[in-house]
């Protein structure tokens, strides 16, 4: 497996990755993961008082567990310490490997659903590694500089845990070894790589405290209400044509709806109860109309102006039926 061309599909995929939703954590959290670890096969140059031999080590599978503590960051990205231990035996039987690693990781969290993260990260830190091997040879210990790839998926089983699956892709820089027994032997060991699968438990420190909401803003104020302001109008009798008086009384609610601004003004006709309902009721809307026509002659937007008629059915002096009342015959005009 080529180490730097999966470091570049990482960094390429948190470059593509969406970020359509938050990441399960926030601030501080620890782990606790177990599982198996795999060591490619190794080459090696023993060497001892009669010389040197080329060797590859061969390795069964082994365990692992691991432990992190580290700060998840509002948008996607978490920085951890890992501290972990490996063990393998090689197939020979005659050699065991032990370690403990110390890493910093930087890793990006892309949501695939509400609950589950793909994570996406690498890391670089410390590898003391244990060789032992049958007496007389006895053992050895070296501490070498180490670096990994890291891929999982984090499925949230609650508001405070994360149930984690991991993959990590890990080189250990040219790990020597020299066994004092049996006459001395020294192994000179090419990187170490390792892969490491766990299944964990990831903890939020922080799931309790809700992030602060900003203030509300306040409400904005209620519009001013504004005094309904009425005209009105009469007419003569069974006509609906604007006379002298009805043009100054049109003309000042002209100039008021223009210098109040007004955005709606009402006409209602009205007739006296001379005549068929029928005929008074058009009768009225002549007179609303009249009315309206006018105000717009004197600037009054149209589409602010609403007409209707009333005919005999609001009379403002009450009346038997066929009476002339001339305060009945008029309209009223309300800004």
């Amino acid at each position: 497996m080529n180490t730097k061309a999966l470091l570049l599909g990482a960094t390429a995929s948190i470059a593509l990755a969406s970020s359509a939703s938050a990441a399960h954590f926030r601030g501080w959290y620890f782990g606790i993961e177990g599982g198996a670890n795999w060591i490619d096969d190794t080459d090696v140059v023993i060497r001892t008082s009669e010389g040197a031999a080329a060797a590859t080590l061969e390795f069964e599978s082994g365990w692992a567990v691991l432990a992190t503590i580290g700060y998840a960051f509002p948008d996607h990205w978490r920085i951890e310490g890992e501290i972990g231990y490996r063990n393998n035996d090689t197939t020979a039987d005659n050699l065991e490997v032990s370690e403990w690693s110390f890493m910093l990781n930087a890793l990006y969290d892309i949501p695939l659903s509400p609950a589950l993260d793909l994570t996406l990260g690498a890391g670089a830190g410390y590898d003391h590694a244990k060789a032992e091997v049958d007496v007389p040879a006895g053992d050895d210990s070296d501490g070498n500089f180490a670096y990994q790839a890291i891929a999982g998926l984090s499925y949230a089983i609650g508001k405070r845990t994360d149930l984690t699956l991991t993959y990590r892709y890990l080189v250990v820089q040219e790990p020597q070894f020299v066994f004092t027994g049996g006459g001395g032997v020294t192994f000179d060991v090419d990187d170490v790589t390792k892969h490491t699968v766990t299944a964990g438990l990831r903890f939020d420190l922080h799931a309790d405290e809700e992030p602060a909401l900003p203030p509300a803003p306040p409400p904005p104020p209620p519009p001013p209400v504004l005094p309904v302001k009425s005209f009105v109008i009469f007419f003569g009798f069974a006509k609906c044509n604007i006379t002298g008086e009805a043009e100054a009384v049109l003309s000042e609610a002209a100039a008021a709806a223009k210098a109040q601004g007004v955005t709606s003004v009402r006409i209602v006709g009205h007739t006296d109860s001379v005549g068929s309902p029928a005929s008074n009721q058009a009768l009225s809307e002549c007179r609303a109309n009249a009315a309206k026509s006018n105000l717009v002659g004197k600037g009054v937007p149209e589409g602010a102006i609403s007409s209707t008629g009333k005919g005999e059915s609001e009379l403002i002096v009450q009346t038997g039926d066929g009476v002339k009342e001339p305060q009945n015959r008029r309209a009223t005009i309300d800004l």
